[in-house]
């Protein structure tokens, strides 16, 4: 059975607006985001449930979008641990040396005191796994839903997309995503290896 998929980044937060590295700082929407989410909801239906990352701001973006829908909190669907980068932006970390060194990798190396991308992207994909699994077993046909984080949204799709494109690719502004097509039989237990997420366009 076919089924959409859509894969939603959170509203903005005062941290996004100053440009800042939000990862494990649960702070909510700022005013600005809630009143582009505000803007957006009559664009999404109305749905009985979607999942979503236990932060703070990832729940209130869902309340706004899908009010009255059910919201099933996926552990493990936290952003990234940015370590000692955390809630820092540019111009306080501008000559500070563990951060040039993280620019020259390209953004790949692990974040210094915080996650690698590799651990980040295992975690992430492992919770997105549990929930497909969980949908797997269920006939329903109106949009699967996961309110998340834009490193999250990154990490599903650079392992699962296809035809398949790199974990930069899959950029998501706040209140943006992407919605696509699978096949829900193939995230049956022991098969999330042979699943595809496909048909990707932005929301």
């Amino acid at each position: 059975m076919k089924r959409q998929i859509w894969l939603i980044r959170h509203g903005k937060t005062q941290g996004n607006m100053e440009f800042r590295y939000v990862g494990r700082s649960d702070e909510p929407l700022c005013p600005a985001g809630r009143e582009a989410l505000e803007e957006k909801k009559g664009l999404y239906p109305v749905l009985s449930e979607i999942y979503v990352s236990p932060m703070i701001r990832c729940r209130q973006t869902g309340e706004i979008l899908f009010p009255g829908a059910a919201q099933h909190v996926l552990p493990g669907m936290e952003e990234c641990d940015f370590g000692d980068f955390e809630y820092k932006n540019y111009e306080e970390m501008n000559g500070y040396p563990a951060y040039q060194d993280w620019i020259d990798s390209g953004g790949i190396s692990g974040f210094p005191g915080g996650e690698t991308m590799e651990a980040f992207a295992d975690r992430v994909n492992a919770a997105f796994l549990k929930m497909m699994r969980a949908q797997a077993r269920q006939a329903k046909e109106e949009p699967l839903v996961l309110v998340c984080h834009g490193g999250c949204i990154m990490a599903i799709l650079d392992r699962f997309s296809r035809p398949h494109q790199d974990y930069f690719t899959w950029q998501a502004q706040n209140g943006s995503g992407f919605k696509a097509v699978t096949e829900m039989d193939d995230w049956a237990e022991g098969l999330g290896d042979l699943s595809e997420i496909t048909s990707l366009e932005a929301l």
